[in-house]
């Protein structure tokens, strides 16, 4: 077949339309496990929804999962335990893996809890004190 030939069949032949929608996520663990294995995110949800039936696990419907699945990517949220452990059989990965374990920096950490634990251990033994020397609640 010449070149000529190709050309026009190619000229006479109707556009194919667009481009067909590529996949995209957030640039996080969660959404890179969901494109690395060509998933949409409705095929997500059906495995969720699946597994979590075979399990007998009761779980939000189907487009209330996708909208979690899009914040849960976005970093928007954290799922939730029961999600979590679906999230890994799902996606045959690691808490780690998925990006679970690692805390988000609005969370406090260990030791601003143990401080302000004893900041509020002090602010009771002052009020104690103050109940102690008024012999009540002040008027």
């Amino acid at each position: 077949m010449s070149i000529a030939v190709v050309e026009e069949a190619a000229s006479s032949q109707p556009s194919p339309g667009p481009q067909p929608y590529a996949l995209q996520a957030a640039n996080t663990p969660l959404g890179r496990a969901r494109l690395a294995r060509g998933w949409s995110q409705e095929k997500v949800v059906r495995a969720l929804t699946l597994l979590a039936g075979s399990w007998k696990w009761e779980i939000a419907s189907e487009s209330s999962l996708k909208v979690q699945l899009s914040r849960w990517e976005h970093g928007v949220t954290r799922p939730g335990e029961t999600y979590r452990v679906l999230l890994c059989a799902v996606y045959r990965a690691t808490p780690d893996e998925l990006g679970f374990t690692h805390s988000r920096q609005s969370e406090p950490s260990a030791k601003s809890l143990r401080d302000r634990v004893s900041e509020l251990e002090a602010r009771l033994e002052t009020l104690t004190g103050y109940l102690a020397v008024t012999g009540g609640l002040p008027a």
